[in-house]
């Protein structure tokens, strides 16, 4: 397996973060992989965090390596995933999202098994630059 690239995240959003890890009733596989990205994270204030860095609630556009298929995401807390284009910072590819920067390249294990190549195009949408703090 590959190191995983360097991360930047909000203080506001590890903060909402360790209380939704506090908060879970079943502490599984997903609940660990997220505690660990936050562990190595670099936490910034959310005035400090660069443009083309994905934080919570950021509306993101990423390439499958190969052959080209484009995704546009939103990441967001559980509760709220489930419609179109939502996916959970629980599920590996949320986990996998939060704290990247522009131009950087994920794995994103799909269900079947198969594992896509991500890069991350564009963050089309950060709510700190937008002043959407109380997301």
């Amino acid at each position: 397996m590959t190191s995983a690239p360097p991360i930047i995240i909000t203080q506001p959003d590890l903060q909402r973060l360790e209380r939704l890890l506090d908060g879970l009733a079943d502490y599984g596989p997903a609940a660990e992989a997220l505690e660990e990205e936050l562990s190595r994270a670099q936490v910034v204030e959310r005035s400090e965090l660069p443009a083309g860095v994905v934080s919570m609630n950021s509306r993101v556009h990423c390439r499958e390596e190969g052959v080209g298929k484009d995704y546009h995401l939103t990441l967001v807390f559980p509760q709220d995933a489930g419609k179109e284009g939502t996916v959970s910072v629980l599920a590996p590819v949320g986990t996998a999202l939060l704290g990247m920067t522009v131009g950087q390249h994920i794995d994103w294990p799909t269900p079947s098994g198969k594992v896509l190549k991500l890069t991350l195009l564009a963050v089309e949408y950060q709510p700190e630059a937008a002043g959407d703090v109380n997301l």
